[in-house]
């Protein structure tokens, strides 16, 4: 027996008309990449998105033609992902922030008809020009009085004048929930970029969990502003969730300096923020520099990525904002773990209360989690034995894009690389990435556990660990160091700085100093250049 329900289907456009029926008059605030703030309403974002359907149209695209975006966090790439997805196309956000050959990779890979790019990224279309056979149409999401001029691209359409001659309501389709509706491509640092396809199912339930309050717990009295880029993951899937409940959204442009969001976020009274580490260190240690007034509305942040170290929990903490520590990949649309709290902890005492909500969190509904040992077995759920997660759920990556195949989906599940331990209470602590994790004389040693004690040193301001090659042990560890401005640390005070900490033999007993750390387009420390730089430096030191 079925039960009698209506079978009205998950869609994008589903989510932009309650915004605009319900929260009309909420305003949407974007920093523009021209300079000035830009204000309209949900109302508003409904009405162009409405014009730029009909636009597309115009344009010969058909059900299913990929819209390629290179935009930052603004309301024009935010009526690109109601606009083409709620109209049947698929909403192709890329990274810019990947190298020149992996753009064209994935522009080719996709096969994007159109692409719609911000004033920033025309220098990147023009060195990538001869690299455009299937683009059909390059849309500047600008008006007529900034576009520029282009003699390697002259014919850039004007965004705002394509939209100028339609009408601002559509007739959104009744597509089938499983219609593909947004693209995401990995990061690639292990050969070219892999391509995610999302449904309109799988974003709309993820953007539905991503509001419960044990998760981002949005709702239309927040302010919220997402600083993760909306070319990364969907922005972790802020731009659905924030009209879901109809928040006021604040969209930050390309001006990501600490002085620039402390600025917006105060200015906007932003209640929740999300980002990744390299954002929240940048935007503290403009703090601790400038002083000023420091938050005036800011509760709470979601940090995620990569790790955060724990001293970017007690900054946050010092200055009243309350940190979300989670988990996700493009292949899980992105959120699958939150760190919050549950009501057995309230009275636990803060050191205790700070160990659980620095992990990566606990499984988020919806989401089925699994820790296997070498032998494909479950290992126990102790907060000690490490093995590989893998995940399911309706909003994982069943396989990649245009590939004939994937080893990490395999039987169900998605491997997602990660060595973890989990707890009886669900809580998960990557202790790294499989191809991360330090083999020393037959035992693992942790890099994030390491960089995370280094972190919080005060003479540090980034850091990382690697694997050398060592002909007793296998591998040792290796601490790389980026130092603040004028200080200094050597070699007695990194053992100092982890004595007691950890056991003896998983301490570090090499360190290099450098300018600056290399990071991947997500903005995660990019170690297989990393291991270069320390091949390098240690070779030079035993000449």
């Amino acid at each position: 027996m079925q039960g009698m329900m209506m079978g009205e289907p998950l869609l994008i456009s589903s989510i932009l008309k309650h915004a605009a029926t319900y929260h009309a008059e909420t305003e949407i605030v974007s920093s523009l990449v021209e300079g000035g703030i830009h204000r309209y309403t949900y109302r508003d974002l409904a009405g162009r998105a409405s014009r730029l359907a009909h636009a597309l149209g115009a344009l010969g695209l058909n059900a299913g033609d990929r819209v390629g975006t290179l935009a930052w966090n603004g309301y024009r790439h935010l009526e690109l992902y109601y606009g083409a997805s709620g109209s049947g196309l698929v909403c192709h956000t890329i990274n810019p922030r990947l190298h020149e050959d992996q753009v064209a990779f994935i522009l080719d890979h996709a096969e994007d008809r159109v692409i719609f790019a911000d004033l920033t990224f025309v220098p990147l279309l023009e060195a990538l020009a001869d690299r455009l056979a299937r683009v059909e149409a390059i849309v500047i999401l600008a008006g007529p009085e900034a576009m520029p001029r282009s003699d390697v691209l002259p014919d850039l359409l004007c965004y705002e004048t394509l939209l100028a001659d339609h009408p601002d309501s559509f007739d959104w389709p009744r597509l089938d929930e499983d219609t593909a509706a947004g693209l995401c491509y990995t990061s690639g640092t292990t050969g070219n970029p892999k391509g995610v396809l999302y449904s309109h199912r799988s974003t709309v339930l993820h953007g539905m969990a991503s509001c419960f309050p044990d998760v981002l717990d949005l709702s239309a009295r927040d302010v919220v502003c997402p600083v993760v880029p909306m070319f990364h993951v969907n922005a972790w899937g802020v731009p659905y969730a924030a009209p879901m409940v109809g928040a006021k959204l604040v969209l930050p442009g390309p001006r990501m300096d600490g002085e620039s969001l402390m600025t917006l976020f105060n200015a906007e009274g932003v209640t929740f923020t999300a980002g990744v580490p390299t954002v929240w260190m940048g935007l503290l240690d403009w703090m601790d520099t400038q002083g000023g007034s420091g938050f005036t509305t800011l509760e709470r942040v979601a940090i995620g990525g990569s790790a955060a170290p724990g001293a970017m929990f007690r900054r946050f903490r010092e200055r009243g904002v309350t940190v979300r520590h989670a988990w996700g990949m493009t292949e899980t649309s992105p959120i699958g773990l939150v760190a919050t709290l549950m009501s057995k902890h309230a009275d636990l005492p803060e050191a205790e209360r700070a160990v659980l909500e620095a992990k990566q969190g606990r499984p988020v509904f919806g989401m089925e989690f699994r820790v296997e040992g070498a032998d494909g077995k479950p290992v126990p759920r102790d907060g000690a034995s490490y093995g590989a997660m893998k995940v399911r759920g309706p909003w994982v990556a069943s396989g990649y894009y245009n590939a004939s195949g994937s080893t990490a989906h395999d039987g169900g599940w998605f491997d997602t690389g990660d060595v973890v331990t989990m707890d009886p209470d669900g809580y998960v602590q990557i202790v790294d990435r499989s191809k991360d994790v330090i083999k020393s004389g037959g035992e693992w040693i942790s890099s994030i556990e390491l960089e995370n004690i280094a972190q919080a040193h005060p003479a540090i301001h980034e850091a990382a660990v690697v694997a050398r090659p060592d002909p007793k042990w296998g591998e040792r560890p290796v601490l790389v160091v980026h130092l603040k401005d004028g200080a200094a640390f050597d070699a007695q005070q990194m053992r100092s700085l982890f004595d007691g900490k950890i056991p003896r033999w998983s301490m570090p007993e090499d360190l290099v100093v450098v300018d600056g750390l290399p990071h991947t387009a997500t903005g995660k420390l990019l170690k297989t250049a990393i291991r270069n730089i320390v091949s390098e430096r240690l070779s030079q030191a035993a000449e």
